[in-house]
């Protein structure tokens, strides 16, 4: 900031005249002490020579932002998921609030990935292990889920209407809020411990089946359906 507010000062006032002081004795006229005496304020640098100076150092220092400007606009434009990463342990290819629409994630290991608000229609993610990953808010429409470990994962008001979730380990998982199950694929899934609204679970019961091939349990008994 110091260089940045030296670059927009244009003007460097200087005093080239020396100040003259004179002294004089009128007791004794005939006996001057000191007639006259010019006292000269320290040379300083010049006044164009420093603004030169700054000019040059501005100069390399818009240009170098310019580079950096451009090189980050470069990465973005080829990779747009990377605009937006996510923090902490979170892969450099995933992020939130991104359209990651056909995305292929299958067997990947994406633990406490955030999703945040993607969108992730039709999206790959068959056998990844996404412990705790949150899919808050996110479009999960058609995805595929299938074999995937989902433990402790956030489905809070998530769209995972018609996704496949064949297989799938969702024990603990959340799914608080208006998330939507509606033509989803849940042979063989354990919901084992995950908190679901009375008209979810309704709704789930009336075609789950199968067992977890991981756990052994079996997917109405995860859901405690009557």
């Amino acid at each position: 900031m110091a260089i940045l507010n030296l670059c927009l000062c244009s003007k460097f006032s200087t005093n080239p005249n020396p100040k003259t002081i004179s002294f004089n004795n009128s007791a004794s006229p005939s006996k001057p002490i000191i007639s006259s005496l010019s006292l000269s304020s320290p040379r300083a640098p010049q006044g164009p020579q420093i603004q030169n100076h700054l000019s040059s150092l501005c100069e390399s220092i818009s240009k170098a932002s310019v580079l950096v400007v451009l090189s980050a606009s470069i990465v973005f434009a080829s990779n747009p998921a990377l605009a937006f990463k996510g923090g902490g342990p979170y892969g450099a290819e995933v992020t939130r609030g991104q359209d990651l629409t056909g995305k292929d994630f299958s067997g990947k290991a994406l633990i406490k990935q955030d999703f945040k608000t993607s969108i992730l229609r039709q999206a790959n993610f068959k056998g990844a292990k996404l412990l705790g990953a949150s899919f808050f808010d996110a479009d999960l429409t058609g995805a595929d889920l299938s074999d995937a470990d989902l433990r402790g994962a956030d489905f809070s008001l998530a769209n995972v209407t018609k996704a496949n979730l064949s297989n799938a380990n969702l024990e603990g998982a959340l799914a608080t809020g208006n998330t939507s199950f509606k033509g989803a694929i849940i042979t063989g899934a354990d919901f084992t411990d995950v908190p679901l609204r009375d008209d979810q679970r309704e709704y789930l019961c009336k075609f789950a089946n199968g067992m977890n091939p991981v756990t052994g349990n079996e997917t109405r008994e995860t859901l405690l359906c009557n």
